[in-house]
């Protein structure tokens, strides 16, 4: 079925309309053991958590903002379904809060697992707090705690998405010394998570990058052979779903002929955007022997045309939420559009004189003053909130 971005909204604002958090609060998890079925969508049948974390920052930001009606499409905001990043050792406690406080039984957990050593090898903004050759630590001090978790609460639904951006930097990323340093760690770490995490009540999805990454056409097969000889030496594990793309990107879904369309090298890549990313590379994975369906990040692509290159990563400028979770995607590989990134927590610092700064986070479409990723972007969430599409 073709679907126009245009008629995408329209469907999304009606078909994704999510509990208040007075409604979702007085639900809590299933009564016995979910068992979530991966050879499936699973988001068909459940409707991705509003984390209270993401909640207290989006309702706090809505406090600080004095335009009445403005501050009402805010809290608007804290209802949208999006997904916990674990991206460090201290993070796990937020999954042990959550669980605690009770998730509704139609309601599935996203979790974002993010912390192998050497992290975000490419880049300075991300780096995580693993040093190359602490797999040990990743392995018993993250990984494992996790899944104790997710087991001693077997009736609470979870969707992973596996570890962003690492895969695809061994793909395209091969001359990068800290890449090479690290490779043989992302490779069995994120083995060792799919293995580990592959329980009844979770379904999980690998990052696959983006279309403007492992969307180039002589990318597309050694990324997908990437993936696959992870899902492999996994032991192709029962609940794994497919890939996650866009996290906490900027693509857009369906935009016709595609953001970079008319750039003098568009002729080396076929996936000007995320439908024809998730339908190219889909078709590879298959042929590599690994499960392809997909989740696809809109939380921050509302509005495109943004960026300079394909590569511009960090605060783009003039960015707005997109469309809403749902399931409703129109591709039948693409399971469901997510928020990944929570929107208003910074990519990175634009402070020049900062250990983590990334020259992505000073480039002209990057948005200014930035802090420290992660941390909350009062004046770029209303930003987001203005130039949502649709809007709230």
């Amino acid at each position: 079925m073709k679907t126009s971005f245009t008629s995408l909204l329209a469907l999304a604002a009606v078909a994704t309309a999510l509990p208040s958090s007075e409604s979702s609060h007085a639900k809590r998890a299933c009564s016995s053991a979910v068992s979530l079925d991966a050879s499936t969508n699973v988001f068909k049948s459940y409707t991705l958590h509003p984390n209270s974390f993401y909640r207290a920052e989006v309702e706090a930001a809505a406090a600080q903002i004095s335009d009445s009606t403005l501050a009402a499409k805010a809290k608007k905001v804290a209802d949208v379904g999006s997904f916990l990043w674990l991206d460090t050792i201290a993070n796990i406690d937020k999954l042990k809060k959550e669980v605690a406080a009770g998730v509704p039984c139609n309601n599935i957990l996203g979790l974002v697992i993010y912390d192998l050593p050497g992290r975000d090898c490419a880049a300075k903004a991300s780096n995580g707090e693993l040093a190359v050759g602490e797999l040990n630590k990743y392995k018993t001090q993250y990984i494992d705690p996790i899944v104790s978790i997710i087991k001693a609460n077997p009736n609470t639904a979870f969707a992973l998405i596996i570890e962003p951006d690492s895969l695809p930097n061994l793909v395209t990323n091969a001359n990068v010394a800290a890449c090479q340093a690290s490779a043989s760690g992302y490779r069995e770490g994120v083995a060792y998570a799919l293995k580990s995490l592959n329980l009844k009540n979770v379904v999980m999805y690998i990052d696959a990058g983006h279309g403007g990454w492992l969307g180039w056409n002589d990318n597309l097969k050694p990324g997908a052979q990437e993936l696959a000889n992870a899902y492999k030496n996994a032991g192709s594990p029962s609940q794994f779903r497919g890939i996650s793309t866009n996290i906490a990107g900027w693509n857009s879904w369906d935009a016709e002929p595609g953001e970079f369309a008319s750039d003098p090298d568009a002729q080396y890549n076929a996936a000007q955007n995320e439908k024809k990313y998730v339908t190219l590379f889909g078709a590879a994975l298959a042929s590599a022997g690994m499960p392809n369906h997909a989740i696809v990040d809109t939380g921050r692509n509302g509005v495109i045309g943004l960026r300079e290159e394909w590569g511009h990563w960090c605060n783009v400028n003039g960015a707005g939420f997109g469309v809403r979770p749902t399931s409703n995607t129109g591709l039948e590989l693409a399971d469901a559009f997510v928020w990944g990134k929570p929107g208003g927590e910074s990519d990175g610092t634009s402070d020049t004189s900062a250990t983590r700064y990334d020259s992505f986070c000073g480039m002209s479409d990057a948005y200014k003053p930035s802090p420290e990723a992660g941390s909350w972007n009062q004046d770029y969430f209303v930003k987001l909130l203005q130039n949502a599409k649709p809007s709230f």
